[in-house]
C-alpha cells in the first residue's frame, strides 16, 4: 500500500490508475484525503462540510465493482476524490450556498453534475466553502468565515470559489468543482497556483446549481494539471434535457487535446486592453515570459484589440445583480431554509422581511438593492437594457478577434492573492479582481486559466487566462497542455510542499 502522503500529492490521472491496478483500493485513497483534511483543513477552512461516511462508503463501492469484475462499467476517474463546491446540491447532504438562509436544507436530489460524478464512481468528499451564493472575489463574503489561501494563509484564495481551489491547492483533494459567473473558477486558480477552466455556457448542465445570474453561471472543473482538468471536465460535460440552456451537441475533445498538446501554427492574441496599466509588475512580467514561450513553442502571437472589453464590468455589474434580485426572490423563509422572527404574531410579509435581512449578508443584500433598482419602472432601459447591449458588443469584439486568432490571451487576475480583509471595505476594488474574466461569462466563451510561476515581489501565484471561440474547449487544454509541459522544468508545478504555511 502506497503512503497516504504519497497518496495526496498524485494527481487525478495518477490516482485512477492506482486504483484501477489495485496499488491502492479506492477507500484508501479516500481516507488518505480525509486524514489530510483533518490535519489541516482547520487553518485553510476550505470544507464547509465533510462527508466522510457518504465517502468511504462510494469508494468501498468503486473497490466491490472492481473485485466483481465491473471495472469496466467504471469511469476513468472511478475512485478519484473531490470537493464539491456548495453551490450544486447533493441529495441529503447540506446545501449552503455560503449563506445563513439556506443552513440546515438538505436537498432531495442531485444536480446533474453530481449525479454524472457518482456515476463515474468519483467519491465527493464534501461541500466547499464559498462567497455567498457566489458574490464575491475572496471567500470572505462566506457566512460560515473565510477560506484562506494555502501559500500564505493571511491571504484570500480567491473567489466566488475560493474553497474549492484551496482544497486542490492544499491536497486535501486532487479535483474539486466550482462555478464560473464572472470569473470564480479562474481567478481563485490564478492566486492558488491550479488549474481552473470555465466551460462553454451551455456544456455542463445547471440542472441543480443554485441560481445566482442564470445567463452566466457556468459549472466547471478544477485540478492541479491539464490533464486532470480534462478528465474532469468530460465526466461533467454533455446534454441534460433538464436544463434548456444545455448545448445539445458532441463535448468538445479535450481529453485528446491535453494528452497530445501542440500550439505549433496556432495564432494566439494577446488582448491589447487586458494588459499593462492595472496590472501588478510580477503578474504582467510573468505573462509576457509564458507568451515568449508560446512563440518558441511554434504559436505565432499577435495584438488584438477588443475594444468594448473595458465597459465588460460596469455592464456585469447590472446584468449580474438583475438576475440575482430574481434569482434570490425564492429564498424568503416560506418553503426551505431560515425562518426568522415567527413567533405566530407577525404576518407573512414581516417573517419574509426579518428573514431576508438576518439570512444575507451584506454583499448579497448589495446587489439584491442594485439589482432590483436596475429592474425597476423608468430604469430598465437605462440600466439593464444598457448593459445588455454593450454585452452585445462584447460578444461582437470576440467575434472579430476570433477571425484574426485561435485563442486569446490574458492575465488572469490583475493581482496575486491580496491579504484578508484588505477590500472588503472597498466593493469596487474588490470587483476589479474580474476585470480580466468577466468578458468570457458575458460572451458564453470558454475560459482557462493556468499556473505560470511566482511574482518576484511577493512569491506567489499567478495565472495566465486562455479563452477560445463558442464549442472550441478543446483549444484551451491544447494551449494550456503545451505551456504547462514546456515551465514544468522552468519552476515546477505544483510546488506547494514548501509553502510556509502548510
Amino acid at each position: 500500500m502506497t503512503e497516504s502522503t504519497d497518496l495526496t500529492r498524485m494527481t487525478a490521472a495518477r490516482l485512477a490508475s492506482v486504483v484501477a491496478t489495485g496499488d491502492a483500493s479506492a477507500v484508501e485513497v479516500a481516507q488518505a484525503h480525509l486524514d489530510r483534511i483533518t490535519a489541516v483543513d482547520a487553518a485553510v477552512h476550505a470544507f464547509l462540510h465533510v462527508d466522510t461516511a457518504g465517502a468511504l462508503a462510494a469508494a468501498g463501492a468503486v473497490d466491490a465493482a472492481r473485485a466483481a469484475g465491473g471495472a469496466a462499467a467504471l469511469g476513468p476517474l472511478a475512485g478519484v476524490p473531490l470537493a464539491l463546491k456548495d453551490v450544486l446540491t447533493m441529495e441529503g447532504i447540506p446545501t449552503t450556498c455560503g449563506s445563513k438562509i439556506l443552513e440546515g436544507w438538505r436537498p432531495a436530489y442531485d444536480a446533474t453534475v453530481t449525479r454524472r460524478l457518482k456515476e463515474a464512481g468519483v467519491v465527493i468528499l464534501g461541500k466547499t466553502n464559498m462567497d455567498e451564493f457566489a458574490m464575491g472575489s475572496s471567500t470572505e463574503h462566506s457566512a460560515y468565515g473565510p477560506t484562506h489561501n494555502p501559500w500564505d494563509l493571511t491571504r484570500i484564495p480567491g473567489g466566488s470559489g475560493g474553497g474549492s481551489a484551496a482544497a486542490v491547492a492544499s491536497y486535501e483533494a486532487p479535483l474539486a468543482i466550482g462555478t464560473d459567473t464572472g470569473g470564480s473558477i479562474r481567478q481563485p486558480a490564478a492566486v492558488t497556483g491550479t488549474v481552473g477552466i470555465k466551460p462553454t455556457y451551455g456544456g455542463v448542465s445547471r440542472y441543480g446549481l443554485v441560481a445566482l445570474a442564470s445567463s452566466l453561471d457556468q459549472a466547471g472543473p478544477c485540478a492541479r494539471t491539464v490533464l486532470d482538468a480534462a478528465l474532469l471536465h468530460a465526466v461533467i460535460a454533455g446534454h441534460d434535457p433538464l436544463d434548456s440552456t444545455s448545448i445539445d451537441l458532441p463535448v468538445p475533445p479535450v481529453v485528446e487535446a491535453a494528452r497530445h498538446p501542440d500550439v505549433r501554427g496556432m495564432r494566439v492574441g494577446v488582448v491589447r486592453e487586458l494588459t499593462g496599466d492595472g496590472y501588478q509588475a510580477g503578474v504582467q512580467q510573468r505573462f509576457d515570459e509564458s507568451v515568449a514561450l508560446l512563440e518558441e513553442l511554434g504559436a505565432e502571437v499577435v495584438e488584438v484589440s477588443c475594444p468594448h472589453f473595458p465597459y465588460a464590468l460596469a455592464a456585469y455589474y447590472l446584468i449580474l445583480p438583475s438576475e440575482c434580485s430574481s434569482n434570490l426572490a425564492k429564498f424568503d423563509g416560506m418553503r426551505f431554509g431560515l425562518r426568522a422572527g415567527d413567533d405566530g404574531t407577525r404576518s407573512v410579509e414581516e417573517v419574509m422581511g426579518r428573514t431576508r435581512a438576518t439570512g444575507f449578508g451584506d454583499e448579497a443584500i448589495r446587489r439584491i438593492m442594485l439589482g432590483t433598482y436596475a429592474l425597476s419602472a423608468g430604469y430598465y432601459d437605462a440600466y439593464y437594457g444598457s448593459a445588455q447591449k454593450v454585452r452585445t458588443l462584447v460578444t461582437r469584439d470576440f467575434a472579430a478577434a476570433f477571425e484574426q486568432v485561435d485563442v486569446l490571451v490574458s492575465p488572469t487576475a490583475p493581482t496575486t492573492a491580496f491579504k484578508l480583509g484588505a477590500k472588503l471595505d472597498d466593493p469596487l476594488a474588490m470587483y476589479l479582481n474580474d476585470v480580466a474574466t468577466i468578458p468570457a461569462n458575458l460572451a458564453g466563451t470558454p475560459g482557462l486559466s493556468l499556473p505560470i510561476g511566482l511574482a518576484p515581489e511577493d512569491g506567489l501565484p499567478v495565472g495566465l487566462q486562455v479563452m477560445a471561440p463558442v464549442l472550441a474547449d478543446h483549444l484551451l487544454y491544447r494551449v494550456g497542455g503545451a505551456l504547462e509541459a514546456a515551465m514544468l522544468d522552468r519552476w515546477g508545478a505544483p510546488i506547494l510542499d514548501g509553502a510556509p504555511a502548510l
